[in-house]
């Protein structure tokens, strides 16, 4: 087993405004900060807008906007994509994520964290998970949601009872480190897809 820490990049999908991301992303991140086997990469989409418009060979002003998130979402080992529940299903920012890389998913674990009334955003996790196995990720089992997670914080983003959401967490981290390294070490022994 490898001692350098595994990649994390925490992704916040929401780009709403007046959206609640924020809260849920930076708690995360704050749980797997925890950890002495990790190192994040906070990502929030509302600080990277992508054009919509997919291309080939994107502009230099979409390539400098591509510039700011690609080597980020390479250099990570591993995700965890925070999503909400939009209309039962995942943003549109978060699909034009990932719809603008393939190879940067490829063969790297993602954890789900999810957040809405009281789906708890689990129909947007049910609908990205057949998104990433068909660009060869590895979606965690074991998930966090919150149901209402505008009850379950106060107003400085602090969870009023912890306790679960700590110990979904910690599952969902294990499992994704577990997964991380177990693929990390796959692709330096022979890359993926050869």
């Amino acid at each position: 087993m490898s001692t350098t820490p595994l990649r994390i990049a925490v992704i916040c999908a929401s780009v709403r405004e007046g959206r609640f991301g924020p809260t849920v992303a930076r708690w995360i991140t704050g749980q797997a900060r925890r950890r002495g086997d990790v190192e994040v990469d906070y990502l929030d989409l509302a600080d990277h807008p992508l054009p919509v418009g997919l291309s080939r060979s994107p502009s230099a002003e979409v390539a400098e906007a591509l510039g700011r998130v690609t080597p980020r979402l390479e250099n990570a080992d591993a995700f965890v994509v925070v999503t909400p529940e939009y209309n039962h299903s995942y943003p549109a920012s978060l699909k034009n994520l990932i719809d603008w890389h393939y190879t940067q998913w490829r063969a790297k674990p993602v954890g789900l964290v999810s957040y809405g009334g009281l789906a708890g955003g689990l129909r947007a996790v049910e609908h990205l998970r057949p998104v990433f196995a068909e660009l060869h990720a590895v979606t965690i089992r074991e998930q966090v949601s919150f149901h209402n997670a505008w009850d379950r914080f106060d107003e400085n983003g602090t969870l009023k009872e912890p306790e679960a959401a700590e110990a979904a967490a910690k599952t969902m981290l294990d499992q994704l480190t577990w997964w991380g390294e177990a693929l990390r070490e796959a692709r330096r022994k022979r890359p993926y897809g050869q």
